[in-house]
Formats: structure tokens, C-alpha cells, sequence
């Protein structure tokens, strides 16, 4: 599951199939603001994947554009926290999403980490490369 998220994050991220690109100027997008209908664009799409929405509770997120092959998309990348099926609320999980402005600001999740730290790491590093850093890396004093 994990490789998984990784290929599609390097996939989704990179504008490729295969490998990332190793020039990381072909992920970076230009920051933007979220306006009200982004965010509700973005909150609706993410409730749809959690199993209890209406407890989910948004943390950081934010937001870059840029168009690769020729297609305009918003890349989001957001921390959310929501119960999870048992009922007890989970952790922080990170996420990675996209809107496409000019295909009726259609939604797609990219990818959506757990609780631990691999998962944060990924995802973390992704957003970061995309410059849209939500979550800030652990340095140890």
C-alpha cells in the first residue's frame, strides 16, 4: 500500500509515469490563495474519502497552480483530522489533492497518509517539492 502511494505520488507530482524527473522545477507551482470556493471544492472532495465527514477538521492547507501538458491544475496539499470507523477520532493525516479549474473544477485525492510517520514523510517531502511545504521536517538539537 505504501509503494503504492509512493509511485502515485511521485507519478501525480512530476507530470510522469515512470521515474521523477530529477530537475524538481517541473513539480514547483505558483503559490495562491484558497478562496471560499476552493476550499469548499477541497473539503468536499476529502470528506468523501473519510469514513465519519462530518467529524473531519481541517488543519493547514495550501495551495499552488501550474499547467503541465498543456492542462491547468491547482495542486492542494492539506492536513486533516477525522474519527475513524470505530469513532474515536484519529490523528493528522496529510494529503495531496488537485483540482482541475478547467474541467468544471473537477476533484481527484492524489493521496491521503495515516497517522505515522513514513506517511507524513512522503507526503510531507511531495508537498514540500511542489513548494507547498504543510509540514515542517524534524531536526533534531
Amino acid at each position: 500500500m505504501r509503494k503504492m502511494v509512493q509511485l502515485l505520488l511521485a507519478a501525480s507530482l512530476c507530470g510522469c509515469v515512470a521515474t521523477p524527473r530529477p530537475d524538481t522545477r517541473d513539480q514547483r507551482v505558483n503559490p495562491i490563495p484558497i478562496s471560499l470556493a476552493l476550499e469548499e471544492i477541497i473539503t468536499t472532495g476529502v470528506r468523501q474519502r473519510l469514513p465519519d465527514p462530518v467529524s473531519a477538521r481541517f488543519g493547514t492547507m495550501l495551495a499552488g497552480e501550474r499547467t503541465l501538458d498543456g492542462r491547468q491544475e491547482i495542486v492542494v496539499c492539506g492536513i486533516v483530522s477525522a474519527k475513524t470507523s470505530s469513532g474515536v477520532h484519529g490523528g493528522d493525516k496529510p494529503f495531496i489533492a488537485k483540482v482541475y479549474p478547467e474541467a468544471a473544477s473537477s476533484f481527484e485525492l492524489v493521496a491521503m497518509g495515516d497517522e505515522t510517520e513514513a506517511a507524513r514523510l512522503q507526503i510531507g517531502g511531495s508537498c514540500r517539492a511542489a513548494g507547498l511545504p504543510i509540514l515542517e521536517p524534524k531536526t533534531d538539537l
